[in-house]
């Protein structure tokens, strides 16, 4: 498949003006989501949800590498390089995908949520797979094996803290309970948001490994779509709890 670099640019700022059009909303209304959903709203089980909504972007990119039959040519054009920061993509969407939607004890999703993520998704992964697969070009310098290591080194540290938390999360109530109790371990001791925490340090250490204008895009719509949720976790447990810990901040530790 030839690069078409229009359509990449075209996606990444698409991407980008959601992200501020997603952020300006969030500030003025709150997100129906979760423990947000209005009782009336029409929902669908979480698990089957999640399901829904993460596979195209692990299904996408799987597509697109077996349907490569060679890295573009040119400088710097490895094909292992780029087919490993693709599978780092899709590892994390493999696990929403396949081990995450089935152990979520969510509240269930409306289903204009399942429909705008299950788009983002799919858009997401296409964007990513195709850059990377088609049009990214990387120099073979030890600048970019700095910043390679740097990055990923940092999308795996988010990852782990995104996975404990979940678990952490998961383990506050049995099968069946919507009862809310106050997280504690891991960076939930510093942050309410432990887990909007890393999955930002996740895409962003992807962005510094790959260093597009796909990957910067990705990272930038996450921090504004995640990053107020965080905030609204945290009013809202200081609502709930009079013992909350006052020491603890919303999204970033010892600063936000």
């Amino acid at each position: 498949m030839e690069c078409h670099e229009s359509v990449v640019s075209y996606l990444s700022w698409a991407l980008i003006a959601g992200g501020v059009v997603f952020l300006w909303h969030q500030t003025r209304r709150q997100v129906r989501y979760g423990r947000y959903v209005p009782a009336e709203s029409r929902c669908f089980p979480a698990r089957l949800c999640w399901f829904l909504q993460e596979v195209p972007a692990f299904l996408l990119p799987l597509l697109l590498l077996l349907l490569t039959d060679e890295p573009p040519r040119g400088p710097g054009s490895t094909g292992t390089g780029r087919t490993l920061l693709l599978c780092t993509f899709m590892l994390h969407y493999f696990h929403r995908s396949f081990i995450y939607s089935f152990l979520t004890r969510g509240r269930p999703v409306p289903l204009f949520v399942l429909l705008c993520a299950a788009i983002f998704c799919s858009i997401n992964g296409f964007l990513q797979g195709h850059h990377l697969l088609h049009c990214a070009q990387f120099e073979d310098t030890w600048l970019t094996k700095a910043r390679l290591a740097a990055g990923f080194l940092l999308f795996v540290v988010g990852m782990i803290i995104n996975i404990h938390s979940d678990h952490v999360l998961r383990s506050l109530r049995k099968p069946g309970e919507i009862t809310y109790r106050i997280p504690r371990g891991g960076v939930f001791e510093f942050v309410s948001g432990a887990n909007f925490f890393g999955e930002i340090v996740e895409w962003c250490g992807y962005a510094v490994a790959v260093w597009s204008l796909p990957t910067f895009a990705f990272a930038f719509f996450t921090v504004c779509s995640v990053g107020p949720r965080a905030l609204q976790h945290h009013r809202d447990y200081q609502k709930r709890f009079e013992d909350y810990p006052r020491s603890r901040r919303a999204l970033i530790p010892f600063l936000l």
